[in-house]
């Protein structure tokens, strides 16, 4: 029994501090807190999922200004909403909000489940997500656990190894769910989140202001630096492609990309392997006839798997030949291509064009 107490009171005293620093010196002010609104908690955590804050508030504030609720999501092209979220990367997330809000439509009568397993039923929801939202939306006691907490309670409680192996992923839950307190729960929830976020930082973590410091097993054993174990490296595969920037005046022909993989849903330039003849290219796939212009700077790009390197390669139409146009294609102004739901490396390169 007297183990029950001790066990009972390290859960308690970590969760005490958390909450009681949070209150004092969390965030409050961030534009998707103060708010009980389930759909726009999960919009903001959609969001914050691999990426910063920072990034994050301004595609937030002007997607709610769009789509206030479920309603006018669900009821929006897929086309819009991610000309929305254009530059915020990982456009899965994009579509799959969009997706919910059809489903909340079609099967919840356009509310907001509340049960957690509706909530991680939606597509892009997993555990931590639901978890999230249903503390933040209903006051519901479910343990969280994003990359922030994750590091959090890897030096507090000393647990080596990548945080992404499933081993390491369930010593980790078993610590989220015994931790968990049955009060409090918003205040304690956010305190994880800013504390990770703020505080205890993947690099030069501020151990003197953290209410865990003298608990906190990495510092007292100097492991702060090697906590979380990172995830083994390997060499990013790398790729090559060349982009047709096809020019009539002003407009610039942009070709919609697949539904799924890479950008999907998103306008894109044409691609052709390097080497390939551009014109004969052009000629082949949409009945244009074009001269060759020089070539931009070659474009690199980072995706989580593989480098992505663009030669921009511009061609000037001067004559339609006799073939039919696709209809995943469309001319436009360059004015309207840079506005349009394009990838992040693609609107650099139509901004790149302009200026040169």
């Amino acid at each position: 029994m007297a183990g029950s107490n001790s066990v009972n009171q390290v859960v308690t005293g970590f969760a005490d501090l958390i909450i009681q620093w949070q209150k004092q010196h969390g965030r409050h002010d961030l534009p998707w807190q103060n708010t009980r609104d389930p759909y726009a908690i999960w919009v903001s955590e959609i969001m914050l999922q691999q990426t910063q804050v920072t990034a994050v508030i301004g595609y937030y504030q002007r997607f709610m200004q769009r789509f206030p609720d479920i309603a006018s999501l669900a009821a929006a092209t897929q086309d819009e909403v991610l000309q929305h979220w254009s530059g915020l990367g990982y456009y899965s997330r994009a579509r799959n909000l969009h997706r919910a809000a059809q489903i909340m439509v079609e099967q919840h009568a356009g509310r907001f489940p509340y049960q957690m397993e509706q909530i991680q039923a939606l597509p892009g929801i997993g555990r931590s997500t639901a978890a999230a939202i249903s503390s933040f939306a209903f006051d519901h006691p479910e343990p969280i656990l994003d990359g922030n907490v994750k590091r959090v309670f890897a030096r507090h409680f000393l647990v080596e190894g990548w945080p992404g192996l499933p081993k390491v992923e369930k010593q980790l839950w078993q610590l989220a769910e015994s931790l968990m307190p049955q009060t409090e729960v918003v205040a304690y929830t956010q305190g994880l989140m800013d504390l990770g976020a703020t505080l205890c930082t993947r690099s030069k973590p501020r151990c003197g202001e953290c209410p865990l410091h003298a608990s906190c097993g990495a510092l007292v054993q100097d492991k702060v630096k090697q906590l979380p174990a990172a995830k083994p490296r390997k060499a990013l595969p790398e790729k090559s492609v060349t982009m047709l920037l096809l020019l009539q005046g002003d407009e610039i022909l942009l070709e919609k990309r697949p539904p799924s993989g890479i950008w999907g849903g998103l306008w894109s330039l044409p691609e052709v392997e390097t080497g390939i003849d551009v014109q004969v290219s052009a000629s082949e796939r949409y009945g244009l006839e074009t001269e060759q212009l020089p070539s931009l700077p070659v474009l690199s790009h980072a995706f989580t798997h593989f480098r992505l390197h663009i030669t921009p390669q511009p061609l000037r139409i001067i004559g339609n030949l006799p073939r039919l146009q696709q209809s995943s294609s469309v001319m436009l102004s360059r004015k309207d291509a840079i506005g349009a739901a394009l990838p992040t490396p693609i609107r650099k390169i139509l901004r790149e064009l302009g200026s040169a």
